[in-house]
């Protein structure tokens, strides 16, 4: 006879203020001893929050009962939401016939390169990382540096170094992909130091403070593994042979002979688009959006998503919102919203700003603020180039820095002013956008097709939100790296269609958005390159 019975319990509503007492509401509803209940594992918590204030976490559960297997089908057949837990079916790997010459390279240290190396150094391949920016402590100064002095590092910034754009945002690790693969990346993250809680939560985040000691921990383990990253590494440029990559360059000198590699170089590596594009790689145009980052007293939302300003057993609160505009069949929505955060400087280039969201695991600092966003495409480009979305990219990045001085800081506007189409004369909410803000308007440093879209978008979100549009809602511009303006088009087996042994991947190659789903692909191609190819001899 069985002792104990493994159940998954779904929908399993708990009160927020009595969330302390979890095991003891399982055994009444169970109608079991408190004892008997052991091994739990969250599977998923989301909050319900349409009876505000009586706000209401929703579970699943996994967890054992130490019950005969007779009362265990009982307690089944009586419980609405309850099932057997599953069994996990592990995964067989066979090894490939053909073995690597050269040892594989990974370019690029973002999620989706790091967990590609992480995959082939567990598995003995000791791949080598290159990475074009600092590691995460040195990337770490030259950030704030910038921020404070308005003095960019082009290869060191909050787009290029080790951990990626994602570093310096939320750490958010939501994502709407669903894959085996997730679960390895989120328990990954734990192990190296990231907060529990992200295996089961509706919505995880870690937080920047956080996610910068975690990227180096994942870097100690690649090492010890026997792979190796290298910083201030920028690739140059590929050598190729009879449709197959031979060497890489690095530094505009360096060769580095490689028949296997993947290229994991973020949404930003504009000048590898441009040298994979002179190559004649198959490049694709894709949608993307660009908008404005709007901020609001964190206390607003919470009244909002809560129905009170501060709640004492919850954190702050965060929305999503999204708008469909009849009149030009354009979507708008909130993107990377970011909970007591703040706004910051993310350009990558001279001559440019760009805005995005970051926030502490804490997420303390009283204000929220989202990117609102509206789609472009194709038809807002002037020509059919592969190339084109990144130049209207830099075009508009370009009239924002010019509208901000010429000095790295941002154009800003109230959200009733931009509604009226009218300068700012002061601000009851301060902007916390880094180096600083310059009143104007924001109109002018969007294409008119966007900006009008976004006014309505505004205005409706008012009616979701009481108070989205008040006099203390600031917006910031420019958004425009929500995700990659193009795809690497790749085939089955995960390679380039033009060069055998290159493998795009991640954000970067238009394949993900987002650092879960950019890992779950790095992890993805990291698995085609081993069916392929078995380690060094």
């Amino acid at each position: 006879m069985d002792k104990y019975v493994d159940f998954v319990w779904s929908n399993l509503r708990i009160p927020v203020e009595e969330d302390v007492f979890l095991t003891t509401m399982m055994a009444r509803k169970l109608k079991v001893s408190e004892h008997s209940i052991s091994g739990l594992r969250f599977l998923r918590r989301s909050l319900d929050a349409r009876k505000k204030p009586h706000l209401v976490f929703v579970y699943t559960i996994q967890f054992s009962l130490e019950v005969p297997r007779t009362e265990g089908n009982r307690i089944l057949a009586r419980v609405t939401g309850l099932k057997e837990a599953p069994i996990e079916v592990p995964v067989i790997w066979t090894k490939p016939t053909n073995s690597l010459i050269h040892r594989p390279v990974v370019i690029g240290a973002g999620p989706a390169g790091y967990f590609a190396a992480l995959t082939l150094a567990r598995r003995g391949y000791a791949p080598l990382v290159l990475e074009r920016g600092d590691s995460v402590e040195e990337r770490t100064l030259k950030v704030r540096g910038f921020w404070d002095t308005g003095k960019l590092d082009t290869e060191s910034n909050v787009q290029f170094g080790e951990g990626g754009a994602g570093t310096f945002s939320d750490g958010k690790l939501t994502t709407r992909i669903q894959d085996r693969r997730i679960s390895d990346v989120l328990e990954t993250f734990v192990k190296h130091g990231a907060p529990s809680e992200i295996l089961y939560l509706a919505k995880p985040h870690i937080g920047t403070d956080i996610l910068k000691d975690v990227v180096k921990r994942l870097r100690q383990e690649i090492v010890s593994l026997g792979g190796e990253v290298r910083f201030r590494a920028k690739v140059t440029g590929l050598q190729t042979s009879l449709g197959r990559l031979r060497k890489i360059i690095v530094n505009g000198e360096e060769e580095i002979p490689a028949e296997a590699v993947i290229l994991a170089i973020g949404h930003s590596a504009r000048d590898v688009y441009k040298c994979l594009f002179d190559m004649n790689l198959t490049l694709e145009k894709k949608s993307f959006a660009i908008g404005l980052r709007v901020e609001h007293p964190q206390s607003l939302i919470n009244l909002s998503q809560y129905g009170v300003e501060e709640h004492p057993h919850l954190g702050p609160a965060d929305y999503q919102l999204t708008y469909k505009d009849v009149r030009t069949g354009r979507g708008a929505y909130a993107f990377c919203m970011c909970p007591g955060g703040k706004v910051v400087a993310a350009a990558s280039e001279e001559g440019g700003v760009v805005t995005n969201g970051m926030s502490g695991y804490a997420r303390d600092t009283k204000i929220a603020n989202s990117a609102i966003v509206v789609t472009v495409g194709a038809d807002d480009f002037p020509t059919a180039h592969p190339l084109a979305g990144l130049e209207f990219q830099r075009s508009w990045e370009h009239k924002a820095f010019i509208a901000g001085g010429s000095t790295y800081m941002a154009p800003a506007q109230r959200v009733i002013d931009f509604l009226e189409r009218r300068i700012t004369n002061s601000f009851d909410l301060i902007p916390t956008y880094s180096p600083g803000v310059v009143s104007y308007n924001l109109h002018e440093v969007l294409p008119d097709a966007i900006g009008d879209v976004l006014e309505r978008a505004l205005r409706v979100f008012n009616g979701q939100i009481k108070g989205f549009t008040g006099e203390k809602a600031t917006l910031t511009g420019i958004e425009t790296r929500t995700s990659s303006p193009i795809r690497i088009v790749r085939n089955a087996q995960g390679e380039s269609l033009n060069l055998a042994g290159l493998y795009p991947a991640g954000e970067g190659a238009g394949y993900a958005g987002g650092i879960t789903s950019a890992a779950v692909d790095g992890i993805r191609i990291a698995e085609f390159l081993m069916a392929q190819f078995a380690p060094i001899e």
